[in-house]
């Protein structure tokens, strides 16, 4: 048999792989979708991660008050006209909850799109070529990850300056490290699989390689690692604010909110300023962890 019938059966070997391919993917969609829903917690998780989204993204219609408005009412406790009372400056601590979700949630999601995006490329590419690539990368990686994590925020956001801006930029320049030596791991195994074979044998570019045959393989467990970052980045947001380096005011954020509970006699006989606050960063916390748990439960291939 000639070169060019074997290059041709071979072409059309990938071709029916790759179709089998997509729709072996659909049903594995259909599987996950089954597998996920009947996690009872995830789907409870998931539906308040939706509802706290839509309370982000709505949040100039929900607010009663305008979150920086001052009131005549000043540490007023809850009642018909301020659910959650009023701080101890006399803003509307319902309206200062709900813009505050808009802060949390920016942070959460842009800090992990920025971190997976870039680890994600990087345990790519290091896995792919190897060689001397993968030993740098992985030993710059290794120096990220030997830093004290939040020692190093705490410092650099002193020496820059706390803002939003600055936050989201420093927990995803120190988170990258673990999703990529991840990635890194589910690649070396996928370079090993048969359709990866064939299509380095016929001669595919690389980029095409890595967009269709490894990168599918390798984002069921990229996507459960971000469904966690969201909550760490969330908890960090949360203390940096609170300890007075994170959003400042009078830009409003849970952890800024919490600030207020650093008084006895507010933590006390004054709940109201803290207790919404520390609810909310609980219940989204523990919400996303189990859309986590959930999803690494569906997306386990031994199930």
């Amino acid at each position: 048999m000639s070169s060019t019938k074997l290059q041709a059966l071979a072409s059309t070997n990938v071709q029916n792989l790759a179709q089998v391919q997509a729709e072996h993917s659909e049903s594995r969609f259909r599987q996950v979708s089954r597998r996920f829903s009947k996690n009872k917690m995830a789907v409870i998780g998931l539906i308040f991660c939706i509802l706290l989204f839509a309370v982000g993204l709505f949040a100039p219609l929900l607010q009663p008050y305008p979150p920086d408005q001052v009131t005549g009412d000043f540490s007023a406790p809850p009642s018909s006209a301020h659910w959650l009372g009023t701080d101890q400056i006399g803003r509307d601590v319902l309206s200062r909850l709900i813009s505050a979700a808009q802060v949390s949630l920016l942070v959460g999601f842009a800090t992990v799109a920025i971190y997976v995006a870039f680890g994600t490329v990087v345990g790519l590419l290091s896995a792919y070529y190897g060689g001397w690539i993968d030993t740098l990368v992985m030993r710059i990686t290794d120096m990220f990850m030997a830093f004290p994590f939040m020692m190093v925020i705490l410092v650099v956001v002193s020496v820059v300056g706390p803002s939003l801006f600055t936050i989201i930029a420093v927990l995803a320049l120190f988170s990258w490290p673990s999703i990529a030596r991840l990635v890194r791991g589910s690649v070396l195994s996928l370079k090993q699989a048969d359709h990866v074979r064939a299509a380095v044998s016929l001669g595919l570019k690389t980029p095409r390689i890595i967009r269709q045959h490894i990168f599918p393989g390798a984002l069921a467990p990229i996507i459960v690692n971000a469904t966690f970052g969201v909550a760490s980045a969330i908890l960090t947001e949360s203390g940096l604010s609170f300890l007075g380096m994170g959003v400042q005011p009078p830009t409003a954020s849970w952890g800024n909110m919490l600030s207020e509970a650093q008084s006895i006699s507010v933590l006390s006989g004054q709940p109201w300023l803290w207790l919404p606050a520390g609810m909310a960063i609980l219940l989204t916390v523990l919400a996303i962890n189990f859309v986590g748990d959930g999803l690494r439960d569906a997306l386990d291939p031994k199930q």
